[in-house]
């Protein structure tokens, strides 16, 4: 090499060196390395650091031998500063010869033979190949892990601080434990402790997977909706109770009117075939509301909540069927009454037409009005006859007109 090349090579490589330096430094100073050097690592995060642990050493004793070969290289230039041609040659070599000294256990592959290495030295740009190959695993394992624990701790801490605040509020309602919030609390000191310790365990495909704290997230999320609704109705509870109080007399009262509906259409109504209404619902009823209040006394509001959900659709489904059985008998007796208010009808249509005196007509309202005012009355023969009644006044009213 020339004088000027040397110079030239010197200046470029210590503006090499410096650059190399400050990468080292951000790489060490890194946030995710120092969460890797201080936690307490296992599985998969702990093995892969291991190898990146080794590769980060490698590269710091690779970087001092090269550093080692500038220093060299500067003191020469310096003390020769006309540079005769043993002091070039010697340069020389340490610039652009197999300068670098490896450290133990880094003989590139092209470097070996089968009874051991044939070279121990590689040359200033071999060693910044080696070291950038170095920075670049390290770095991307750095990368991977801080971009793991960025993805998940955030969430874990929320989940962790949302489980609190549920417990938290599960033991002012209670005063026990919740065996649902206990069994998230379980599976969320074991996310807790995987998250910390072996983040990589946890990434797919390049990215974190947050499905487990996904369903975490959403089983709390559904049991805090669940004890602030408790916490409700612990605050409106005599308003709810005795808005089920009147719904539950409502059913009672439903009941005694379908079961007297129902007698009076056994007296009434012909084989009426009808079923015989439900008996008990608002006693029944009655008696659950009572154990609920004992529940209260207790302080047992997350229990009671349950009961008093299962309560509220139990005096709907009664009320409906008490509400069915009142129709079904009633029905009878509304059908009866339509009956007879078609016949009166059938009967003024009859008057108009100048059909009061028709003998047949009569005759057919005659054993109409007795069907349906004779207890108990048969509707299909009353729905016959009144059917009979109507077409004799029609065909009476055809005739008539034909006749004009």
């Amino acid at each position: 090499m020339s004088r000027e090349g040397v110079d030239h090579a010197l200046r470029t490589l210590r503006d090499e060196r410096d650059r190399i330096a400050s990468n080292l430094l951000e790489l060490e100073s890194h946030d995710g390395g120092r969460l890797l050097q201080g936690a307490r690592l296992t599985g998969e995060t702990w093995r892969r650091w291991e190898v990146a642990q080794g590769r980060l050493a490698t590269l710091w004793r690779l970087f001092d031998a090269y550093q080692r070969v500038l220093d060299a290289a500067g003191e020469l230039r310096e003390r020769s500063p006309r540079l005769d041609p043993a002091a070039l040659m010697e340069l020389s070599g340490l610039l652009s010869g197999q300068s670098v000294e490896l450290p133990d256990g880094q003989i590139p592959l092209e470097h070996r033979t089968l009874l051991g290495p044939q070279e121990r030295r590689i040359t200033l740009d071999e060693a910044v190949g080696m070291m950038a190959d170095a920075y670049e695993f390290v770095a991307g394992e750095i990368a991977a892990a801080d971009a793991a624990w960025s993805a998940l701790l955030q969430p874990l801490e929320d989940a962790e601080e949302s489980w609190r605040r549920t417990a938290r509020l599960a033991h002012a309602l209670d005063g026990t434990r919740h065996p649902e919030l206990d069994r998230v609390g379980r599976e969320l000191t074991a996310l807790g402790r995987l998250v910390r310790t072996d983040p990589l365990s946890l990434v797919k495909d390049g990215r974190a997977d947050t499905s487990r704290l996904d369903r975490v997230c959403a089983i709390l999320t559904s049991l805090g909706d669940e004890l602030a609704g408790v916490a409700r109705m612990r605050e409106d509870y005599e308003e709810l109770a005795a808005r089920v109080a009147a719904s539950v007399g409502e059913v009672e009262e439903t009941e005694r009117r379908a079961h007297d509906a129902h007698a009076t259409a056994l007296d009434k109504i012909h084989s009426p075939n009808l079923p015989e209404p439900a008996r008990g619902l608002g006693a029944a009823l009655r008696d659950r509301l009572a154990a609920l209040e004992r529940l209260r006394e207790a302080g047992r509001w997350v229990e009671m909540a349950g009961r008093f959900a299962e309560l509220e659709r139990a005096v709907e489904e009664a009320l409906e069927r008490a509400r069915g059985d009142l129709r079904l008998s009633a029905g009878l007796l509304d059908r009866r009454g339509e009956l007879r208010g078609r016949l009166e009808a059938y009967r003024a249509k009859a008057a108009r037409l100048g059909l009061a005196e028709d003998e047949r007509l009569t005759v057919l309202y005659g054993e109409a009005r007795e069907v349906l005012w004779t207890a108990p009355c048969d509707l299909r023969r009353a729905t016959t006859v009144l059917a009979e009644y109507q077409r004799a006044i029609r065909a009476c009213e055809s005739e008539t007109g034909t006749r004009r």
